[in-house]
């Protein structure tokens, strides 16, 4: 009606037709506008990949001597002397303190004074004896006074036995005084000096000396790894330490060893330990509170660059995961309840999302054991603008990035 009455008025109202024609015009390219269809998102694609990636085992290890030996003062006594330098190397039996000798030599002579005194009732009791027996069978001596003679005997016998025993711990005491090592190695720092009274309320740990090459490493392996390696892990009996040098001999010719179970040692500022080590020993049982296993590995340590207490990470080579794996990078998973999916875009850029199970970390790309195939393309980035059965406008990823870094143990398990 209004239209109607607008064209019918005058010149002035003719202008308003004209504004209301304008009116009607625009609004209907706006409606147009608004019902077309919005363009595809842009999102970046990667092929999946499949390749043999190498993986590994993670866990931190503790470093310790292959001996250490207490060094301690077994008799009482005022320490005379040390006789090594603090934290030097030392050899099995080299001397390393000494104790005051004097008390312990006059026990020595007052042994073998006593011993020397039981020998002389000896011979003198055997005499009797003897003289006894004769006079007895002649009925010159009664049969108690034989008796007699025999018991007198047998006790002088005893008195020199102990009279030996006495003796023997006098000189083992005098030894006691100079302390040698067990083993060579490195020496501690000296806890006691010069001066001091040892052995007072028992024996005074004076310093350590540890067998430094080869190392033990001590480390936890998860119950559900040890599981996979099990087999492997069963053969170690006669891996001793004679087995150990031969082997870590062979590797410094440079020869590949093909024991199982070689492994890394990364340090506390990142490198690599030159020399690989080898698993020695697993524990008995599992540790019911953290649900590991312990293992126990040697490392050579030629240089002493290693030192009881030390720590750094253990790495071994997975065998059970990695070979011809299928790698996605780890941003592309959509993860939700502990499941995990991967927007893979088909014919026509269209977007399925599709259910996968996964595997460790490798890098900053993740294994996928099942629900995907070599050369399709995953949505990488943009994960969040995708849903199933959109079209999408995909952007091939530039390179993905596959190298063998080990992840943390959390992530590989």
């Amino acid at each position: 009606m209004l239209q109607t009455n607008l064209f019918r008025n005058t010149p002035v109202q003719g202008g308003l037709a004209i504004v209301g024609l304008t009116i009607l015009t625009v609004g209907c390219a706006e409606s147009k506008a608004s019902t077309s269809a919005p363009a595809p998102p842009t999102v970046v694609v990667a092929p999946v990949v499949q390749r043999d990636v190498p993986l590994y085992i993670e866990a931190l290890g503790s470093l310790d001597g292959y001996v250490n030996a207490d060094i301690r003062a077994r008799v009482r006594g005022v320490l005379a002397a040390q006789r090594y330098q603090d934290g030097a190397t030392v050899k099995p039996g080299q001397l390393l303190f000494s104790i005051d000798r004097s008390e312990f030599r006059i026990a020595v002579d007052s042994a073998r004074a006593a011993l020397a005194r039981a020998e002389t009732a000896l011979s003198h009791n055997k005499a009797l004896l003897a003289r006894r027996t004769s006079l007895g069978a002649a009925k010159v001596v009664s049969q108690q006074e034989v008796e007699d003679a025999e018991a007198a005997a047998r006790d002088a016998e005893d008195q020199v036995r102990a009279a030996k025993a006495q003796l023997a711990q006098a000189e083992l005491n005098l030894s006691y005084t100079e302390i040698r090592s067990p083993v060579g190695g490195l020496a501690g720092l000296a806890q006691v000096r010069t001066g001091n009274l040892v052995g007072q309320d028992g024996p005074t740990l004076l310093t350590t000396v540890s067998q430094v090459n080869p190392m033990r490493v001590s480390f936890p392996m998860s119950e559900s790894d040890y599981l996979k390696a099990a087999e492997r892990l069963k053969r170690l009996d006669g891996r001793d330490l004679a087995w150990a040098e031969k082997q870590f001999a062979a590797m410094k010719d440079g020869k590949k060893s093909t024991i199982e179970g070689e492994l890394d040692l990364i340090l506390s500022d990142g490198t690599i330990y030159p020399h690989q080590g080898l698993i020695v020993a697993v524990n008995r049982q599992v540790d019911t509170t953290t649900g590991t296993i312990q293992l126990q590995a040697l490392f050579p340590n030629p240089d002493n660059l290693l030192r009881p207490g030390q720590y750094g990470r253990v790495r071994i080579r997975r065998t059970d995961a990695g070979a011809n794996a299928l790698l996605v990078p780890e941003k592309a998973l959509i993860q939700v309840q502990g499941s995990y999916s991967l927007a893979v875009v088909g014919a026509g850029n269209k977007v399925t999302l599709r259910r996968v199970e996964v595997g460790p970390v490798a890098g900053t790309s993740r294994i996928v054991t099942s629900g995907i195939s070599a050369g399709e393309q995953v949505v990488a980035e943009g994960v969040q603008k995708v849903s199933d059965g959109m079209t999408v406008a995909p952007q091939v990823l530039a390179a993905l990035q596959t190298t063998g870094a080990a992840a943390p143990p959390s992530a590989q398990r």
